[in-house]
């Protein structure tokens, strides 16, 4: 079997189709491939062109050089997809390639090599793309170096199937505290939630600003190359766009899926729209699921790429019984039309119709879907985390388990059909929506290799399902949980519990739980839980005060976790934070319903009333479902000043890590960017931000030879009153570290 670090990457490649060949040949610079290029004598020349150049000019071959590993990987994978070979034929083409174009060690530390990837074969139409020009001005600073698809960061997670990992190794444990801020770009927005997480591909980064605009930038210098601007009508949390690399008749195109609902398609050249893709490069996302132009239907984060498919869901308001679906849909990315529609609300004839009560299902709003959805490309999967149903913490009009709604979907990603899925939480009243990327790793246990997906929730747990069939590894048991006062509902009487790991984050509280960093704390906080209504985990929004542990706001957050296939570790942000909350009436589509109102669960100084720590960095060993260690995430300056330990912050975005093991994170609200041994939990470095990092990093090597580690800074977000101090104007800015 393939080294478990490289086999997302090979996915990554035959996912994107011609993904790198497009970059290298005849994608963002314009370089064609001629085919008058011969390939050089020796044994096995004839073997090669038999074998390789039935599909791809030889130019394509001569164009890039790697290690004898890297073209055994290449060649078998061309096999997989097709080639035919005996296995000698299939030895004597790597040994051929590897003595002409071969180079020395992994490739990974080549400056100029790049790697290549066959396209698959596809029935799809393929449009005639308009390429829009540029002046010199606007193409000087774009590099013009080719770079191996291994040290760049192509999608949120690095790879599509969201690991968040990286095989880059140049920064390690012992050199990470060297680590200098090596560029500054301030985007000009501020005053909003800046969330994004940039991604680059072939020296080259794209990112969203708070504002939605999309620019491009030189990674190794943070030089703006090119902005777009959608002008768009509301702003809201926006984490980033997707870039598409093209094939033979289409240019690679940026993706930018918008808050007021729109879908555009950009030259990733020039940053122009598309005018091939849908009206002059823009799709209405409205069309089809709602009849009301003004109907608030946002899309938060980037959509996942599936060879030429863009699949995205929305962000819709999680109180009002109608309005727009929150189906996920599949566009062509070459010409906007959509391709398929999964309903999370099922219909009648459907697999999970009857779930939402007699009529709960009709022109039902929601459920969102605005977390980030990963790919399996090797197996034509798609998983969607689906968000809660409406109304959020009131369920009367809808009695049953609400399927799909607050479950992890695994889909056909060619069709949109069902494959399987898991409810996470049955008749949802707690606003638990799934919200984090389902993480595609691989799991070895009972001496097999299992791969599997791993699932956060808010609640705390994690769940680590087989990929092919949702079945959890480690098992899973439905547990008695508290029963609801709320008039003419009924919570549904059991949730599902991971028999392994463990609950990550506090899912209750206990009087002797509350916080006592002072003693007037202590007072203040005692007196406040001996108010309210807490009976541990899954206890309801209720008519009296209510104590709900996690907090809505989740024990895990929309960032998900990164895997380190090496380690065989998950990585995990969590925050240890209650909601205090009770209900009031109100009325939704016409109809009588009970909304939540909070109140603050805080000390006299702003300091949570649970006890510390408000925010820990865990690491679970996904082979067995044990803890391997857990620290505390953050710190107070003016507590740790009066002698109390680090107590952790709230915090949300994400970790990613490095084959080095160096785990990298911002997420707290101390102005911290952080980086940790991934074997050990040990804090290694961290740096002072101009802005608390709400946001998952990334990491690529430059074509200066440099790997870079960048973050994206801005403001709290929804923990912005955890922040203490209290914070000034939050900008928008991305910060890029390297050693010196």
């Amino acid at each position: 079997m393939k080294p478990l670090e490289r086999v997302d990457y090979m996915r990554l490649s035959v996912s994107y189709g011609l993904a790198i060949t497009a970059i290298v040949l005849t994608g963002l610079f314009g370089v064609q491939a001629r085919g008058d290029t011969e390939l050089p004598e020796g044994q096995g020349r004839d073997v090669v062109i038999r074998m390789c150049t039935g599909c791809h000019p030889i130019e394509m071959i001569t164009a890039v050089h790697l290690s004898k590993t890297d073209w055994q990987r290449k060649v078998e994978d061309m096999v997989n997809r097709g080639a035919k070979g005996t296995p000698s034929e299939i030895a004597t083409v790597v040994n051929y390639l590897s003595a002409h174009f071969g180079v020395e060690g992994s490739g990974l530390q080549s400056k100029s090599v790049a790697t290549v990837s066959a396209l698959p074969n596809s029935n799809s139409i393929t449009p005639s793309a308009t390429i829009s020009q540029v002046t010199s001005k606007q193409l000087a600073p774009f590099p013009n170096w080719q770079l191996p698809i291994e040290t760049q960061w192509p999608a949120y997670g690095n790879d599509l199937g969201g690991m968040k990992y990286s095989p880059l190794t140049q920064i390690t444990p012992k050199n990470v505290g060297n680590l200098k801020r090596a560029w500054t770009y301030a985007s000009g927005d501020s005053g909003f939630t800046f969330e994004v997480t940039p991604i680059v591909i072939n020296g080259v980064m794209y990112l969203s600003t708070s504002m939605e605009k999309v620019v491009a930038l030189n990674a190794d210098t943070g030089q703006e190359i090119w902005r777009f601007d959608p002008h768009v009508s509301r702003a809201r949390e926006h984490r980033g766009v997707s870039y598409w690399p093209g094939d033979d008749h289409t240019s690679p195109r940026v993706i930018l899926a918008t808050s007021d609902g729109r879908l555009f398609a950009l030259d990733a050249k020039t940053g122009k729209p598309c005018n091939d893709f849908g009206d002059n490069g823009v799709v209405n996302l409205k069309t089809g699921v709602t009849d009301n132009p003004n109907a608030p239907y946002s899309v938060s984060s980037p959509p996942a790429i599936y060879k030429n498919l863009v699949i995205l869901g929305p962000e819709l308001p999680e109180n009002g019984r109608y309005g727009p679906s929150g189906d996920p849909r599949a566009f062509d990315v070459r010409t906007g039309k959509l391709v398929w529609r999964f309903h999370t609300i099922p219909q009648p004839g459907e697999p999970g119709f009857g779930t939402w009560g007699p009529n709960g299902w009709q022109n039902r709003s929601g459920p969102s879907l605005w977390g980030i959805i990963t790919v399996d490309v090797e197996h034509h999967m798609v998983f969607c985390p689906v968000g809660n149903p409406t109304d959020q913490v009131y369920g009367a009009s809808r009695p049953g388990t609400n399927l799909y709604s607050s479950s992890l979907i695994a889909l056909d990603a060619d069709t949109g059909k069902l494959k399987w899925y898991f409810q996470v939480t049955h008749h949802d009243i707690f606003d638990y929506d799934v919200s984090a990327p389902p993480a595609l790793i691989e799991v070895h246990k009972d001496g097999r290799s299992i791969p599997a997906v791993a699932q956060m929730t808010k609640q705390g747990l994690l769940f680590i399902l087989d990929r092919f069939t949702g079945k959890p590894i480690f098992g899973v048991e439905e547990r008695p949980v508290p029963k609801t006062d709320a008039p003419g509902d009924e919570a549904w009487p059991t949730q599902p519990f991971p028999i392994k790991p463990p609950p990550l984050a506090r899912m209750s509280m206990t009087r002797d739980e509350v916080s006592k960093i002072t003693t007037e704390s202590a007072k203040t906080c005692t007196t406040q839980f001996e108010h309210v209504v807490q009976q541990g985990p899954y206890t309801p929004y209720g008519m009296q005060p209510t104590l709900v542990f996690p907090s809505s706001e989740g024990g895990g957050n929309w960032a998900g976790p990164a895997f380190d296939p090496k380690l065989g570790y998950l990585f995990v942000n969590v925050r240890n934070l209650g909601t205090l909350a009770h209900l009031v009436p109100f009325t939704s589509g016409g109809q009588p319903s009970y909304m939540k109102v909070k109140q603050p669960f805080e000390d006299q100084n702003g300091y949570p009333c649970s006890a510390p720590p408000w925010g820990e960095l865990i690491a679970v060993n996904a082979n067995t479902g044990d803890i391997v260690w857990r620290v505390p995430l953050g710190e107070y300056s003016a507590l740790s000043a009066m002698g109390i330990k680090p107590t952790g912050t709230p915090n949300a975005g994400g970790p990613i890590v490095t084959a080095s093991g160096v785990l990298f994170i911002g997420s707290t609200t101390d102005y911290r960017f952080r980086a940790f041994e991934a074997k050990t939990g040990k804090e290694l470095w961290s740096t002072q931000l101009e802005e608390s990092a709400i946001a998952t990093p990334i990491t690529y090597q430059g074509a200066n030879g440099k790997q870079y580690v960048v973050i994206a800074c801005g403001g709290a977000g929804h923990l912005r009153s955890f922040v203490k101090p209290a914070p000034k104007e939050q900008r928008d800015l991305v910060v890029a570290f390297t050693l010196p």
